[in-house]
């Protein structure tokens, strides 16, 4: 098809042609899902683009995106209205395709690819759970550490400023160390449960950072495994669970890239 000719008066420019407005992309699904019916981010009404058996819900972007808590939720609800209908693979907050034959086109050549991330997270949800060092553990530390129970009972004979701060800096690490240990033994309590867990980035405090998906008939036998290893652990660790999520860490929209590229 071409645009249909554009007629000018006689000495006048050419009016430049309309600019396509970029697209705000909430997610991927199988066709056939009913378009949501929440307003999107800004306030757009969200539609379906469907392609080689595929829909991606889009609406405006707007002039300007910033993430605001409204829009935040927007982006939510759009997926959780698509989510209660099947498999999504949801996109992050801010992404956008410059054009509809663009996103079409991306439909229709990865489709296959598109179409087996789908069924690789159907019936799934995805719980995150979050570690932190319980900062108050460090009596039964210091009695099992023969390296801190030495360094306690020397700055306790002869205190002063730099052996408390030694002191408090080793415990702290010896801390940190445990609670360490405590995660990487949660995780392997909670993997077998799964599908497929991904760690994500810890720091110093929370030392716990992992995605877990799950059959959605799964995820009551996976929070009482949670809660059951909150209080074997609790003195070394403390557990959240956040979700269930969109399977935000177990999708890539678009495939690898072919060797050499």
């Amino acid at each position: 098809m071409t645009a249909p000719a554009t007629t000018t008066a006689p000495g006048s420019a050419p009016e430049a042609a309309p600019v396509p407005q970029a697209l705000y992309v909430y997610g991927i699904t199988p066709a056939g899902v009913r378009t949501p019916r929440s307003a999107g981010v800004d306030g757009a009404p969200v539609r379906l683009l469907t392609e080689s058996g595929l829909s991606a819900a889009v609406s405006a972007a707007p002039p300007r995106l910033r993430p605001r808590r409204r829009d935040l939720m927007a982006h939510q609800s759009v997926l959780d209205e698509l989510a209660a209908q099947g498999p999504v693979l949801p996109m992050r907050f801010a992404v956008l395709s410059p054009r509809t034959d663009a996103l079409l086109s991306q439909l229709r050549s990865d489709a296959a690819h598109l179409t087996a991330q789908l069924d690789g997270v159907r019936g799934c949800v995805e719980l995150n759970v979050k570690g932190t060092v319980v900062p108050g553990h460090f009596a039964d530390l210091v009695r099992r550490d023969d390296r801190l129970r030495t360094l306690a009972l020397r700055t306790r004979r002869r205190p002063d400023y730099e052996a408390n701060v030694r002191l408090g800096e080793a415990i702290a690490l010896g801390v940190r160390r445990e609670a360490r240990r405590a995660a990487r033994e949660v995780v392997d309590r909670l993997s077998p449960l799964a599908v497929r867990t991904v760690q994500g980035a810890t720091d110093d405090e929370q030392v716990l950072s992992a995605s877990f998906l799950l059959r959605s008939a799964d995820e009551p036998r996976f929070r009482e495994a949670v809660a059951a290893l909150a209080r074997d652990r609790g003195d070394r660790l403390a557990l959240s669970v956040t979700g269930p999520l969109p399977c935000y860490s177990f999708v890539d929209p678009r495939p690898a890239a072919p060797a050499g590229r």
